[in-house]
C-alpha cells in the first residue's frame, strides 16, 4: 500500500473504486469497494478484474478503449462473480487518469441502489411540483368557501321552519371541514427544532397512542436494535411521521376480512448508505410493518402525494407530511407492499 501513497485519499471515498494497471489487474481497492463487494482488500490485489466480470468479452474491449485511445466510458452494466456469494449487479464508470502505472479508476455501484436514487429524485421532483398545485388549488378554493359559509348563515336566518336549517347547518359544517383542510395545505410548516434523541422513546410514545385509538384487534410488535445510537432531530415532527404512518396500518387492518392484525415496529443500523445522493456512514433504517391486505395497485406509486386516500374519508394528507418532514431531516421514505405485508422504511442518516 505504500506505493499507492497518492491515493489513500481514495480511502475516504464513499463510492466503490478500484484501479488497474495496464494489464487490468487491480492494485487498489478503496474500503467502500470491499464493502460493497464484501471481499477484503488484500484478496483483490494481484488479481486479473476481468474474470471476476461475467460480461468480461464487453467490458475487456472496453477497457482496452479507455487504455487505446485515453477516454473515460459512462456506467456500464456489468456482473461481478463473487465466490460463495451470490452475484451482484453493478454499473461501472471508466475513467483513465493519465498515470503510467495505475492508467485505469473503476467506480462501482450497485444498480439497485442507483434505481433507488433515481426513484427518490423523481419522488422530490412529483413533490415539489404536487405542493405547489396542491398550494395554488387551496388559494383558488379559500375564497368561495367564505362566501358559501356566509351565505348559508344568511340563509339560516330568513328560515321560519326549524327542520329546514338542519340543511344549512349541513352546509356550514361541510364549508368549515373543507376550510380545515385548505388551511393545513396553506400554512407553511415550521423549521425543525433539532436536538439529540432516542428513537425507540418516539417508537413508544406512538405504540400507546395507536393501541388506546384502536383499542382492540391491533397488536404492536417491538423488534428494536438497543445499539441504535441518539440521532440528531425533532421529536415532535418525527412522532407525527411515524403515527401518520403507523396509524394508515392500523386502519388498514381494521379494515381487512378478517379485521385486525400486527403492526411490527423495527430498528436497524443501516451502514455505507447513499440517501438521495449524499453517502452516509451510518443510518437509521426504521420500518413499519403490517400484514394486512395491502396497498391497493392504484394508489401504490402515489400513497406520498397530497390527498391521495386508501381509504374512504381520508384526506390524504398523512403520508404527504411524514414525507415532508423526513425530507426536513435529508432523510427519506418508501414504501414496499404486497397482500399480507406491507413495509414502510424510513432512512435517516445518524450523525
Amino acid at each position: 500500500m505504500s506505493a499507492y501513497s497518492p491515493f489513500l485519499g481514495l480511502d475516504m471515498l464513499p463510492t466503490a473504486v478500484v484501479l488497474l494497471d495496464e494489464s487490468l489487474v487491480v492494485r487498489y481497492a478503496n474500503p467502500a469497494c470491499e464493502s460493497l463487494l464484501d471481499t477484503a482488500a488484500k484478496s483483490l490485489q494481484g488479481t486479473p478484474l476481468l474474470p471476476q466480470v461475467a460480461e468480461s468479452d464487453e467490458f475487456g474491449r472496453t477497457l482496452a478503449d479507455a487504455l487505446a485511445n485515453h477516454w473515460d466510458y459512462s456506467a456500464q452494466s456489468v456482473t461481478y462473480l463473487r465466490s460463495g456469494h451470490d452475484p451482484l449487479a453493478l454499473l461501472a464508470t471508466v475513467a483513465h487518469i493519465d498515470l503510467p502505472d495505475l492508467p485505469l479508476l473503476i467506480e462501482l455501484r450497485p444498480i439497485e441502489q442507483q434505481l433507488r436514487i433515481a426513484r427518490e429524485e423523481r419522488m422530490l421532483d412529483l413533490q415539489t411540483a404536487n405542493r405547489e398545485l396542491i398550494r395554488n388549488l387551496a388559494h383558488e378554493i379559500k375564497n368561495p368557501l367564505g362566501g358559501l359559509r356566509g351565505s348559508a348563515q344568511l340563509l339560516e336566518r330568513e328560515l321560519d321552519r326549524p327542520e329546514l336549517k338542519e340543511y344549512t347547518q349541513v352546509i356550514i359544517k361541510e364549508a368549515d371541514r373543507l376550510q380545515t383542510l385548505v388551511d393545513r395545505l396553506l400554512t407553511p410548516h415550521r423549521t425543525p427544532r433539532v436536538a439529540p434523541l432516542n428513537v425507540h422513546e418516539i417508537l413508544e410514545r406512538v405504540r400507546s397512542l395507536i393501541l388506546a385509538e384502536f383499542s382492540a384487534g391491533i397488536a404492536i410488535r417491538r423488534n428494536y436494535d438497543v445499539s441504535v445510537p441518539d440521532l440528531v432531530g425533532d421529536k415532535e415532527q418525527l412522532i407525527q411521521v411515524v403515527l401518520n404512518v403507523a396509524r394508515n396500518a392500523a386502519q388498514a387492518l381494521m379494515h381487512g376480512q378478517p379485521p385486525g392484525g400486527t403492526i411490527e415496529l423495527r430498528t436497524r443500523i443501516a451502514r455505507q448508505v447513499t440517501i438521495v445522493r449524499q453517502r452516509h456512514k451510518l443510518a437509521l433504517e426504521l420500518q413499519v410493518i403490517d400484514d394486512g391486505p395491502g396497498v391497493a395497485d392504484e394508489i401504490r406509486d402515489k400513497i406520498f402525494n397530497p390527498l391521495v386516500s386508501g381509504r374512504e374519508g381520508g384526506s390524504g394528507l398523512g403520508l404527504s407530511l411524514a414525507q415532508t418532514f423526513i425530507q426536513y431531516h435529508r432523510g427519506m421514505i418508501e414504501c414496499e407492499s404486497r397482500p399480507g405485508r406491507t413495509v414502510f422504511t424510513i432512512l435517516l442518516p445518524l450523525g
